[in-house]
């Protein structure tokens, strides 16, 4: 069997940083995405609903952006980030989904999607790491 040994060891104690980089960069994030889809993009995103014809998108539509809002915070403290990882991981793959559907109504690409439900599955396998509510549970 083949060892091979990290390049910079050293760097390993501070592992614990990782998941909390990418829970606060995702946080932050989810607090721009909520804030827009309940103030400066919401009318794109009701008309994007109506074409796929939901009923009630408005609502629909203020209610992602309350989640986005509310799970960023919440990520961001460091609070319940497992669960709000795999909320996000399910909301991340709906947004993927309309994505592929109308790129034209939407302001970001498949890209960006796909690199936030890749950050929330990392944070629902790692935990929330350092300075986080979660760490003391």
């Amino acid at each position: 069997m083949i060892h091979l040994s990290n390049v910079f060891p050293e760097l390993l104690d501070y592992s614990l940083l990782a998941p909390l980089i990418m829970r606060v960069i995702l946080g932050l994030v989810l607090l721009n995405l909520g804030w827009l889809k309940m103030h400066k993009e919401k009318n794109g995103w009701v008309m994007f609903m109506r074409a796929m014809n939901f009923k009630r998108a408005r609502e629909i539509v203020t209610t992602f952006g309350l989640l986005e809002f509310a799970g960023g915070l919440m990520l961001i403290v460091g609070i319940y980030t497992q669960p709000v990882a795999l909320a996000f991981i399910l909301l991340g793959g709906i947004q993927l989904f309309i994505e592929s559907k109308e790129e034209s109504l939407l302001r970001r690409d498949f890209v960006f999607y796909l690199l936030m439900t890749a950050i929330a599955t990392s944070l629902l396998l790692t935990g929330a790491g350092l300075y986080a509510v979660d760490w003391a549970l």
